[in-house]
């Protein structure tokens, strides 16, 4: 795992690089996490699994913020780069509204052009991983400066539902900036791709799953729901259930998942926060099959990628 630099500060999260011998399973379950994904592939990519069958995408790709979980299939040995970017970053630096990149998986030339396999290239070529994530630093920072500039109310409302694990009232918080819900739920769809309470119920999540898979955590399922401003252990489920497809006592249990689902080890469901990307305990890609009993995987279509000439 990387550190980005410091002047990518408050846009991009972190890098993670994964080799051909990483153990990852052949379906994985993508979880709302409230972070833009880059995944800068250099061989194969994924299908992702969905009711109207497998759709192929890309190895480099983006992952918008989401509301509901994505099964994906690898097609071939991982190898590659993922980098996490927060919504404003992401704005940034790609160019385009993000509520085009919710809930999907976009192939990133159809956004950056020659530029995202220019980048793949480079980072192929790269000797080791702190050349790659020097090249990362220098090439991201590029972007951030001839980009778009973020609305700094719309930084300011994600940062404070950060702050409060999306414990504040969406009222409360355009009260606080002074403009109008409807104004900042405006602002949030093109900078953001999700609505602020929508963004708000994910950072619940993230604090209630960062919290049960706590190595020695004793708390109930009630006394977190509590903790982390739920209204009660029911709200608790039913989000969870919503935003992942599975009860959390399923999705914290990793040997129900690994004998259940693909026959392998596989990790507990865990959150990511901004300062956890260094953190080897912590993934955002989880096991998990398409069908299991008790987990339910409401999957949607995604903008699927296509092949790109690389540049010379």
């Amino acid at each position: 795992m990387g550190v980005p630099g410091a002047a990518l500060a408050g846009s991009v999260l972190g890098y993670v690089g994964f080799g051909t011998e990483a153990a990852l399973p052949e379906v994985q379950r993508i979880l709302p996490v409230g972070t833009v994904m880059l995944v800068l592939g250099f061989g194969t990519g994924s299908r992702q699994l969905g009711p109207a069958g497998a759709l192929n995408a890309s190895p480099l790709c983006v992952i918008g913020l989401h509301d509901h979980p994505t099964l994906v299939e690898h097609t071939g040995p991982p190898n590659g780069v993922g980098v996490g970017l927060t919504p404003h970053g992401a704005y940034t630096m790609l160019g385009v509204a993000l509520r085009e990149l919710s809930n999907t998986i976009t192939d990133l030339a159809d956004l950056l052009g020659d530029r995202a396999w220019w980048l793949q290239e480079q980072l192929r070529r790269a000797p080791t991983w702190e050349a790659r994530f020097t090249m990362l630093d220098r090439t991201l920072g590029h972007w951030l400066q001839y980009g778009r500039t973020p609305d700094t109310l719309v930084v300011h409302a994600w940062q404070r539902l950060r702050q409060t694990v999306g414990r504040l009232p969406i009222g409360e918080l355009a009260r606080e900036l002074g403009c109008s819900r409807r104004h900042l739920e405006r602002r949030f769809s093109e900078q953001v791709g999700l609505p602020p309470k929508t963004v708000a119920r994910v950072w619940r999540f993230k604090h209630a799953a960062s919290m049960l898979s706590t190595p020695g955590e004793t708390r109930s399922l009630s006394e977190i729901a509590y903790l982390c401003g739920y209204s009660d252990q029911a709200h608790l489920n039913h989000d969870f259930r919503a935003l992942t497809g599975c009860p959390p006592s399923q999705l914290t249990d990793h040997r129900t998942l690994g004998s259940q689902e693909t026959g392998a080890s596989s990790q507990p469901v865990v959150a990511l926060t901004d300062g956890e990307w260094s953190r080897p305990r912590y993934a955002w890609l989880v096991d998990a099959p398409p069908r299991t009993a008790g987990c339910r995987g409401p999957v949607r279509r995604t903008v699927t990628g296509r092949p790109v000439t690389m540049p010379s």
